[in-house]
């Protein structure tokens, strides 16, 4: 410590993540969580990788470079971890090959991206629905719900109730591509 109360630059001290790092890890999470989850068989597995991943970051902080692709180098220290974690689950029969893995990874960051614009064009489109509309939507796709329970409480034919979800369906796709052209989004 300095005479003014400044601790010296020479110190030895770990620092920790700057707020950079901060903003960009946590804004990373849900997509780095969902690349996991698409290598591995469960939820459980897909936390404990992740929470893997997240210690390693933190404690490897200082070798992000500030300005590059914070997802494709989190998404590194993530098929590292998948990787171990398929040496530890060797008798498991695996899903896929490390190589169709790590072609996987070096192509998620785009796909992630890409994946976030259309869920948030599909949030806007949604929005756009008639309420009945809209509503129809959300109770066939509630987790667990079955278009043929949802017909009958209805009282409607199942075949009626499919033609409309059919149609609205075509609704939402049609507004997700204007809107993604709209933003340049291809």
């Amino acid at each position: 410590m300095t005479a003014d109360g400044a601790t010296s630059r020479s110190s030895h001290t770990p620092t920790g993540p700057g707020d950079e790092f901060v903003q960009l890890f946590t804004r990373t999470q849900r997509r780095l969580y969902l690349f996991i989850l698409s290598q591995v068989p469960n939820v459980q597995d897909a936390e404990e990788i992740l929470q893997e991943a997240n210690c390693i970051m933190l404690a490897k902080h200082d070798q992000f470079d500030p300005g590059t692709n914070f997802l494709a180098w989190a998404s590194q220290i993530a098929v590292y971890e998948i990787y171990k974690y398929r040496r530890r689950h060797g008798r498991e029969k695996l899903r896929f090959s490390d190589e169709f893995l790590q072609a996987v990874a070096e192509e998620s960051p785009l796909n992630l991206d890409h994946l976030e614009e259309r869920r948030q064009a599909l949030e806007a489109c949604l929005k756009k629905l008639r309420p009945k509309d809209r509503d129809l939507v959300q109770e066939r796709y509630q987790p667990g719900a079955k278009g043929r329970d949802l017909a009958e409480e209805l009282g409607r034919p199942a075949n009626s109730l499919y033609q409309s979800l059919g149609r609205i369906r075509r609704t939402l796709l049609e507004c997700i591509e204007r809107q993604l052209a709209a933003q340049g989004v291809t």
